[in-house]
């Protein structure tokens, strides 16, 4: 049984520690307000509010005792929230031997819908994919400072039950963009739960991995297919230069590759609950309420 640190207790995270109970002897899970931690129940067992600048008694306490930690807090201008902390280079951690990072596959940049590995040269576009390489390499440097295994896991664009092109449509927000030639690889929460447990419980050393579906695809289609599922009528297509996008939106536009999840199966022998999002929206779909 271990004790489990999460820095930064999301959507993404609460699947892993979903994933991870049965090995757990504790967990502690950081967000960002004091009302939202007293708020949290299980699989949680203590939590804390952490804002990147103070390191509280009860985080503190569950540092020394983690034998694993969790970093899916999003890095800042000021650098990984974490790593930055005043005090937190200084901690002894003596029980801490594996690291895992939540990144994004931003931090490739614009392909112009080539594929990319893990061995693509990174060449972010954005601020926040930036920021991200630069939180990697700190995490690639403390943990050899260290000697502890750390394991990089860049996501594609998360969706699942709440947060999917069904729950869009629903609430009327679904578009359907259309840009000759984009695509966009996804990642439903649960096979994120589900591989980062498995990659916990490795034997081996990790490393960094892709964790991303089999299935680029053009957004409009994914909209088009849970449109189909709910047995009603897509919306219509916009052209991409004529679609009113907030700056962020914008940039995501701005980056197409399709990312291979190759190493993920062949190192880690991970196999995808949900291989493409055809799969992974008639889950969400059966995952509903009756």
């Amino acid at each position: 049984m271990t004790n489990l640190v999460i820095i930064g207790y999301g959507y993404s995270s609460a699947a892993i520690a979903r994933a991870m109970v049965p090995g757990l002897a504790a967990l502690h899970a950081t967000v960002r307000s004091p009302e939202r931690a007293a708020r949290l129940t299980a699989p949680v067992s203590t939590a804390s509010a952490f804002d990147g600048h103070a390191l509280t008694d009860p985080l503190l306490r569950a540092l020394e005792a983690a034998d694993l930690l969790l970093v899916s807090a999003p890095p800042g201008e000021e650098g990984d929230p974490l790593l930055q902390a005043p005090g937190f280079g200084d901690l002894p951690l003596p029980r801490l031997w594996r690291v895992i990072y939540l990144s994004t596959v931003g931090v490739y940049g614009d392909h112009g819908g080539g594929w990319v590995d893990e061995s693509t040269p990174l060449r972010p576009v954005s601020p926040r994919s930036r920021q991200r390489v630069a939180a990697e390499e700190g995490w690639i440097n403390f943990a050899s400072e260290r000697s502890i295994d750390l394991g990089i896991f860049r996501l594609s664009g998360i969706y699942g039950p709440g947060r999917s092109a069904i729950d869009n449509l629903r609430a009327g927000t679904a578009r359907r963009i259309v840009k000759p030639g984009q695509v966009f690889n996804r990642i439903h929460v649960e096979d994120i739960g589900a591989a980062m447990a498995q990659a916990f419980r490795h034997a081996g050393p990790l490393g960094i991995f892709n964790l991303t579906d089999d299935l680029p695809a053009p957004p409009q289609d994914v909209v088009a297919h849970a449109a189909a599922l709910l047995g009603v009528a897509p919306p219509p297509e916009i052209a991409f230069e004529a679609a009113d996008l907030s700056p962020m939106g914008r940039s995501f536009y701005g980056e197409n590759k399709r990312v291979s999840n190759a190493r993920i199966k062949a190192a880690l022998g991970y196999r995808f609950r949900y291989p493409t999002y055809r799969e992974g929206l008639a889950a969400c779909l059966a995952a509903e309420p009756a």
